[in-house]
């Protein structure tokens, strides 16, 4: 298996930006588009563990639409084969010290770039 051919990495980066612009901005439609329609997609989130993309949609209607910005530090896009990636980052809010980590697993399903599992978590101080 290749690991991080240059035209899949191009792709994967492409679909990470988009989602790190739909999660800033409240896109709550393109980030429900980015994550896998199925029972088993998996979001660990700071308060909340979420099973489906049921509960995940649910999560994003529900949840405050301010305070979103942030700045990434260190993404690593890592890529294997043509069809599968995983997305890793820190992350800084103006509204906190503290720093955020982020980890998604992507696969290409039905030719799109899509989370298949995610976790997000703050680094205590």
């Amino acid at each position: 298996m290749e690991i991080n051919i240059p035209e899949v990495v191009t792709e994967m980066l492409v679909a990470f930006q988009s989602y790190e612009t739909a999660l800033v901005t409240n896109d709550v439609a393109q980030l429900d588009l980015l994550f896998w329609e199925d029972t088993n997609v998996v979001r660990y989130g700071v308060t909340e563990n979420l099973y489906g993309a049921v509960e995940i949609l649910a999560f994003r209607n529900a949840r405050p639409s301010s305070g979103l910005g942030r700045t990434l530090h260190r993404t690593v896009i890592t890529t294997f084969g043509y069809e599968f990636a995983t997305a890793n980052c820190e992350f800084t809010k103006k509204i906190s010290s503290r720093i955020g980590r982020q980890s998604q697993t992507w696969a290409k399903l039905d030719g799109s770039w899509t989370i298949t599992s995610a976790h997000v978590s703050w680094m205590e101080t």
